[in-house]
């Protein structure tokens, strides 16, 4: 059986976070059925990397610089935030307007959320609340421009949670191996960021 090294794995996760921009779909839900149903939200967050990096990325920094009940400060103020988001997004759609900058914000958070998970950046639970809740109503605005109803913003928020709750288990796995491979997971959504960022300025 061919045994995997850290920097094996830590070279595969660069690569895919390198190539990963190209995979990323111009919007989140695109493919997605209209009917704005629990099951529409809830498979809406998986559908762009970007809002799925991201997501993990509060869980696996969570659990990697927390502990106890801290642990679900930032997963829980996300979830909150996003929501909140969302409700704006749709309140905007509603009317024919939209907030400037939302897809750019997203790659930044994806970008930032990825660097403060690599250096194991140690904030209080308030601090990393306040942050990832900033980040949070930029990815809730782009999904509440797309989602409409209750059920469908429920089964986002859902998501979101589950999202979160891997990220987590993964941070708690990483904290027992080798300091380096939490950084690769970190770096490796950073790269991810970095190339959307890179992909909206050269488009």
């Amino acid at each position: 059986m061919l045994k995997l090294s850290p920097a094996r794995v830590g070279a595969a996760l660069v690569t895919v976070a390198a190539l990963a921009p190209s995979l990323v779909l111009a919007h989140a839900g695109e493919g997605l059925p209209h009917d704005h149903g629990w099951s529409t939200g809830f498979l809406h967050p998986f559908t762009g990397l970007d809002h799925l990096a991201a997501m993990l990325a509060v869980g696996l920094w969570s659990a990697m610089t927390q502990q106890g009940r801290r642990m679900l400060a930032a997963p829980l103020a996300f979830a909150a935030w996003l929501l909140l988001g969302a409700l704006m997004g749709v309140a905007l759609t509603s009317i024919g307007q939209s907030v400037p900058g939302v897809e750019p914000m997203v790659a930044v958070s994806v970008l930032v959320l990825g660097l403060v998970a690599a250096a194991r950046w140690q904030l209080g639970a308030s601090a990393s609340a306040a942050l990832v809740g900033a980040f949070a109503v930029f990815h809730g605005l782009a999904h509440g421009s797309e989602l409409q109803g209750g059920q469908a913003l429920a089964g986002m928020v859902a998501a979101t949670l589950v999202l979160h709750a891997m990220g987590m288990v993964l941070g708690l796995r990483l904290r027992s191996l080798a300091p380096l491979w939490s950084r690769m997971a970190g770096l490796s959504v950073a790269l991810l960021g970095l190339g959307l960022l890179t992909r909206m300025v050269w488009a």
